[in-house]
């Protein structure tokens, strides 16, 4: 079994994604460098961090990866980067309270429509 779902080298077939559309390739790479390289109003690390939450919530083992990578050279401290995640975590918690109340309003709906339980 892989470490991953996807194999680690599966970053081997980025020529063939930039052979089959080379412009689109360099302009990911031009906004990708646009975003975490230049200097802007958030440092490094904060944009890191925030990489790391959204990894998490898209699950993305490979971003994860690259972004603790980054992020640890920018200079997160491990503390920073598990906090992080646990803002990740709240978040998507508290994604399925929000839409709880999709479910209890169904239940409404069936109580005062007379429809079974």
């Amino acid at each position: 079994m892989s470490e991953y779902f996807y194999a680690r080298d599966a970053r081997k077939h980025y020529p063939a994604l930039r052979e089959a559309q080379p412009e689109m390739f360099q302009a990911f790479l031009s906004f990708n460098a646009q975003v975490f390289e230049k200097e802007s109003a958030l440092p490094r690390k904060v944009k890191e961090l925030i990489a790391i939450a959204v990894a998490h919530t898209t699950q993305c083992p490979y971003c994860i990866e690259s972004h603790v990578k980054a992020a640890k050279k920018a200079g997160a401290s491990d503390s920073e980067i598990a906090e992080a995640i646990f803002v990740t975590a709240a978040l998507r918690a508290g994604g399925a309270f929000a839409h709880s109340t999709v479910s209890m309003g169904v239940i409404k709906e069936t109580e005062t429509t007379g429809q079974k339980k």
